[in-house]
C-alpha cells in the first residue's frame, strides 16, 4: 500500500519553552485524542450535537442542577456573551479595576456588549463588599449607568486567589443591593487547586450566578463557556451568543474538549501541575538577590520585580511580558506542561543576569 504524503509541516522548535502565557502551551494528549474522537460522520451543527448534550450532564456534575451550559469561542467572547445576557441596555458591572474585562479586553464589554464598567482599585486583585460599595449606587439616578452586576474573577489578573468565604460574602452583598454576580473563570481550575476544594464551593455553592469556564488555559485546543447556574439571571441567552458571534458551528469540537477535561479529573491534574511549578519558580527566584516576588503566589502565575537591563536580556533567553514596565514589573506563568527543567532552567537565568 502507497503510503499518503501529505503537506503538513511543523514550523516551530518544540524544544523552545517559554513563561509568557499559558496560552503558550499546546493541547494536552487527552484533549486532542478527545477530538479526534468527536470526528467522523456527522452530527447535527449549532449544539444539536451529542457531545454538546452530555456536556451539560457533566456541567451539571460541577455545578449543580439548574446549570447550563453555552460553549463559546473564546474568553473575551463568554465574558461579553454573559455580560450582555446579564444586563440592561443602561446596566453598568463593577469589577476591579485590574480585571481583565476592562484591561486586557480592548474595550468589548463597553464598544460590544454595550455596557458600562465600573472600576475599583485594588491592591490585590481581588474586590471585597467594602470596595463594592465605592460604586454600588444611584439605581434611580437616569444621568448613571445602573449597577446591575458584580464580576469577580478567580484567579485575579495579580494570581491571587478569593477564598470560599470571600466569594460568598461578595454574592451575598451584591444580591442584598438586587445585584448579580459574574464570574471570569478562565483560570478556574487552578483556583479550585489552590483552594483544595470542588469548583462548585466557590460557584453555585456560594451565590455565582453566571460563570465564564475557561478551557484554553487548562490543556484545551480552542473554547471556553458560558455556565449559566441560575437561569433568572439571564435572558435569550441563545440569541445573544448568536448576535455577538459567538455560536460555534461544529459546536462538537469544543464540547468534546470541556468533556474530556472535566468528565474525570483531568482539569484539576493540569491544575495542580501548573500551580506546583509556579511554586517551586517562586521559591527559586526568592533565593535570587536583588528580586522581588510582588503578590502571593496563590496559583499558576508569579509576579516580580527586577532590573529592566536584566528583564531584556533574560527574554532573549525565555518569552514573558513586562506587566508595567515603567516600574519594572514582569509576570512569569506556568501552564500544564512547564517541566521542572523549565524552572529551574529559567531561575538559573536569571541568577547569572542578575549576576552580570
Amino acid at each position: 500500500m502507497t503510503e499518503r504524503k501529505t503537506d503538513a509541516q511543523r514550523h516551530h522548535d518544540p524544544t523552545v519553552r517559554g513563561f509568557a502565557s499559558d496560552n503558550y502551551a499546546g493541547v494536552h494528549p487527552e484533549v486532542l485524542a478527545a477530538i479526534a474522537l468527536a470526528n467522523g460522520g456527522h452530527q447535527v451543527a449549532y449544539g444539536e450535537d451529542q457531545y454538546t448534550e452530555h456536556l451539560q450532564r457533566v456541567i451539571r456534575s460541577h455545578f449543580g442542577q439548574t446549570a447550563e451550559a453555552f460553549p463559546v469561542f473564546n474568553g473575551t467572547g463568554a465574558n461579553v456573551v454573559a455580560l450582555q445576557a446579564m444586563t440592561d441596555r443602561w446596566g453598568a458591572v463593577i469589577c476591579a479595576e485590574s480585571a481583565h474585562i476592562h484591561v486586557d479586553e480592548c474595550g468589548a464589554p463597553e464598544r460590544v456588549g454595550g455596557l458600562k464598567l465600573l472600576t475599583v482599585p485594588t491592591e490585590d486583585g481581588k474586590l471585597t463588599p467594602e470596595l463594592i460599595d465605592r460604586q454600588a449606587y444611584g439605581w434611580d439616578d437616569e444621568h448613571r449607568a445602573m449597577p446591575q452586576v458584580v464580576s469577580i474573577a478567580q484567579n485575579t489578573e495579580l494570581g491571587t486567589v478569593y477564598t470560599v468565604d470571600e466569594v460568598r460574602a461578595i454574592c451575598e452583598h451584591a444580591h442584598e443591593r438586587n445585584m448579580l454576580v459574574h464570574l471570569d473563570g478562565s483560570r478556574l481550575a487552578n483556583a479550585a487547586a489552590s483552594l483544595d476544594v470542588p469548583m462548585r464551593a466557590f460557584t453555585n455553592a456560594v451565590g455565582v450566578d453566571v460563570l465564564s469556564l475557561g478551557g484554553t488555559k487548562n490543556g484545551a485546543l480552542f473554547g471556553e463557556a458560558v455556565v449559566v447556574i441560575n437561569p433568572d439571571a439571564v435572558r435569550a441567552m441563545k440569541h445573544v451568543r448568536k448576535m455577538s458571534m459567538q455560536l460555534a458551528s461544529k459546536m462538537r469540537f469544543i464540547s468534546a474538549q470541556f468533556e474530556a477535561l472535566l468528565a474525570r479529573d483531568l482539569w484539576l491534574r493540569n491544575a495542580r501541575h501548573a500551580n506546583t511549578m509556579a511554586k517551586r519558580l517562586a521559591a527559586g527566584v526568592r533565593s535570587v538577590d536583588g528580586v522581588e516576588i510582588l503578590y502571593p503566589v496563590q496559583a499558576n502565575a508569579v509576579f516580580a520585580r527586577l532590573p529592566h537591563d536584566v528583564t531584556e536580556r533574560l527574554q532573549k533567553r525565555y518569552r514573558f511580558y513586562f506587566w508595567d514596565e515603567a516600574a519594572g514589573d514582569v509576570r512569569w506563568m506556568c501552564s500544564f506542561d512547564t517541566t521542572v527543567e523549565d524552572v529551574d532552567g529559567l531561575v538559573d537565568a536569571l541568577r547569572e543576569e542578575m549576576g552580570r
